[in-house]
């Protein structure tokens, strides 16, 4: 920390690095100090379009430097294990992009890497940022639906051949870990079970490439049962063209809400035991909604923006950061029991760490 600044650096110069330069520009108390990238030339133009900081090519180098408090991984999704571990056994602070791994066993590691080095791991899920999103959840959680009967995400988006072309990791098993569900997809899973206030318990899912040349799934369907009793469905794209905007939609014997993006689109409610929920007025959406539904680079910035922040002010407070990685990681426990259930064709219970 230098000059009341937490130095950041971050690992992996991709497309969504973009978003955490601009986060971290955007906070009073933090400052990028170095940036790190197996293929120099990206990092390096890197490095110089955001104020000459120090370049690395090697994750296990930048966690090093003695300026480098937090970092940042963004790099690809079967990547993140390494450079979470690394940093936490320096003693450095870590914001890990979505997914958290893709892998059940490598995300056990990361967090009892993060628990040893008593450090702290923000993770990112834009979803839960948003003001109507965590209206959403907190009047689920007081019961305003009553009984919850269905929650449903539908995730149909579009991706071009050039954006699978665009990057070798991507559509493969091996470093994106999944297609339209654990790439794209994951956000949507993620706001599911958090604004549903329940984890999934069982799953059976189909799924296929059907438009994309890709080893991994365009397109998957699963049916549900979450743990609190309620049933739900999933609908995960990257092959509808030209995509449609993400939809979370929220049933109980009391009402209904939906979720178009990161707005509330309807609620409807009843106080009567037995009586017709009606639509009650719904204020206008920000101003700025960006959308990914069909290209990846029009992501909101302000949420990473309050997550980098939030993860400073955790580290002075010694306290949680917004999404934990034993949070984080739910979406991939479910997305990896959906891959289980389609390869098998049987129903599969959801496997989750601790």
């Amino acid at each position: 920390m230098k000059n009341g600044k937490f130095g950041f650096g971050v690992i992996g110069c991709g497309t969504i690095s973009g978003s955490h330069l601009k986060a971290i520009q955007a906070c009073a108390e933090a400052e990028l100090v170095a940036v790190c990238d197996t293929d120099e030339a990206k990092g390096q133009k890197c490095a110089a379009e955001n104020g000459q900081v120090r370049f690395y090519r090697d994750c296990q180098e930048i966690v090093k430097d003695p300026a480098v408090d937090v970092v940042c991984i963004c790099t690809p999704s079967g990547m993140h294990a390494e450079g979470v571990i690394a940093a936490a056994k320096a003693g450095k602070h870590i914001l890990c992009e979505k997914p958290l791994d893709i892998s059940y066993e490598r995300m056990c590691r990361m967090i009892e890497a993060v628990d040893k080095a008593k450090v702290k791991m923000g993770c990112v899920f834009q979803g839960r940022t948003y003001a109507d999103t965590i209206k959403v959840r907190e009047a689920i959680k007081a019961g305003i639906l009553g009984r919850m009967t269905l929650g449903d995400g539908l995730m149909k988006y579009y991706r071009s051949r050039a954006y699978y072309a665009s990057a070798g990791w991507r559509g493969t098993w091996a470093l994106d870990g999944g297609g339209a569900l654990m790439n794209q997809g994951v956000h949507g899973i993620d706001l599911l079970m958090w604004t549903m206030n329940s984890d999934v318990e069982r799953v059976f899912a189909r799924m296929d490439h059907l438009v994309r040349d890709i080893e991994v799934e365009d397109t998957c369907v699963a049916s549900l049962q979450f743990k609190n009793g309620a049933l739900g469905a999933l609908v995960g794209t990257t092959s509808c063209n030209p995509g449609e905007k993400r939809r979370i939609e929220l049933h109980g014997d009391l009402g209904t809400i939906c979720i178009t993006e990161s707005n509330i689109s309807r609620w409807a409610l009843t106080s009567e035991p037995d009586g017709l929920a009606k639509d009650q007025e719904i204020s206008a959406p920000a101003a700025t909604s960006l959308t990914a539904v069909n290209d990846p680079t029009k992501l909101e910035l302000t949420s990473h923006a309050f997550l980098v922040n939030d993860l400073v002010q955790a580290i002075k407070e010694d306290r949680d950061p917004y999404i934990v990685g034993r949070s984080a990681r739910k979406a991939v426990d479910l997305i990896l029991a959906i891959y289980e259930s389609a390869r098998t064709g049987r129903d599969v219970s959801v496997k989750y760490g601790d």
